[in-house]
């Protein structure tokens, strides 16, 4: 056999399990009890987890979530290492936990941030496109993020030197003041700080999708850590499901992601409401993405899709001198796991 059919054949044994497992009551499966977890999430656009926490929908299939908020990856990956997380949305930080050899099964795309993540200007600027990268006097980058990831990738399209960029490491959050005080005249901006930027005045003159791969290289994930899935396998369905009923929920009325986006991240019911038009219903990578090994979002590809980008990711992160070492194909391989979503489609999604 094949290294490619043992693959399938894990795959599609662990999905029949799964559906056999869906076919045991919840009350059965935690003896009544909803399956409580620590929850780690840092302070962005995860639209789908504010709605579900709204709409309760962790709690209407079995889960009880506590969540912790942080400002950036740092913190969340030392819950990681501790093993203080449990289950954990997020960007680009997760490849920095699989770097620090942090275990990790990536059980869904919650985002594909890099729709609404692009190069924010100040008006006076002579970047008019990110075609114009190497006039920008000082850009802003945070360091180990999706936004240093796009600049690279951006100045590699254009032909210019990276290293030759004068980059100011500068988190999204911050821009607005940087603008202000002329520290910088451009910038890469995740949402919804770019889209809160435009609003302000400060336009986005590219996305992400100009100038990286197709789909990106800012994938935001959901995943569990290994051990507690041993001990909850029934957990990373359940989180497949909520993820389901919430995506759902905003295709059938948009206002709860609005509404969402304006509570947990103050944002201005405008600003909400362009963040999720970048964002929602047709831009976020659907279940049947995950399982197509041509797409873009692909979990089953060994090479492309997700196994492509974080490999990606990791290597302009390496070059940029935020990380080591990249992260090894086969660590990243190791990680995915598109079994949920199957089980999902195959059982509960029909």
């Amino acid at each position: 056999m094949t290294d490619l059919k043992r693959a399938i054949a894990c795959v599609l044994t662990g999905a029949a399990l799964l559906v056999a497992l869906l076919a045991t009551p919840a009350t059965a499966q935690t003896g009544g009890r909803p399956i409580e977890f620590n929850y780690g999430i840092p302070k962005a656009d995860h639209v789908t987890v504010f709605v579900a926490q709204e709409l309760k929908l962790f709690e209407k299939v079995g889960l009880k979530p506590n969540f912790f908020y942080f400002q950036s990856g740092a913190p969340l990956l030392a819950g990681l290492k501790s093993e203080s997380l449990d289950v954990v949305t997020a960007g680009l930080a997760l490849t920095f936990a699989l770097g620090q050899n942090i275990p990790l099964k990536f059980i869904f795309w919650e985002a594909n941030n890099a729709a609404a993540e692009g190069l924010v200007v100040d008006p006076k600027s002579e970047v008019k496109s990110y075609r114009d990268i190497g006039k920008a006097k000082k850009i802003g980058a945070a360091s180990g993020t999706c936004a240093q990831v796009a600049l690279y990738l951006m100045a590699q399209k254009v032909g210019v030197d990276y290293a030759k960029l004068n980059v100011v490491n500068i988190p999204a959050p911050l821009f607005r003041n940087s603008f202000l005080s002329g520290s910088i005249d451009a910038g890469v901006a995740w949402p919804p700080y770019s889209l809160q930027l435009q609003s302000e005045g400060y336009p986005v003159v590219s996305f992400d999708e100009e100038y990286t791969p197709p789909g990106g290289a800012c994938p935001g994930l959901t995943a569990v850590r290994p051990a507690f899935l041993q001990r909850h396998p029934e957990i990373g369905l359940k989180l497949v499901e909520v993820e389901a009923l919430a995506r759902k929920a905003m295709e059938e009325n948009p206002q709860v992601g609005i509404d969402a986006f304006v509570k947990h991240l103050s944002l201005t019911p405008e600003v909400a409401k362009a963040t999720l038009a970048r964002q929602c219903c047709g831009r976020i990578p659907s279940f049947a993405d995950h399982l197509d090994p041509s797409s873009p979002y692909s979990m089953t590809s060994k090479e492309g899709g997700l196994a492509g980008k974080l490999l990606l990711a990791s290597q302009v992160l390496h070059a940029t001198k935020a990380i080591p070492e990249p992260v090894p194909l086969s660590v990243i391989q190791e990680a995915i796991d598109p079994s949920y979503v199957k089980a999902y489609v195959d059982g509960w999604g029909k």
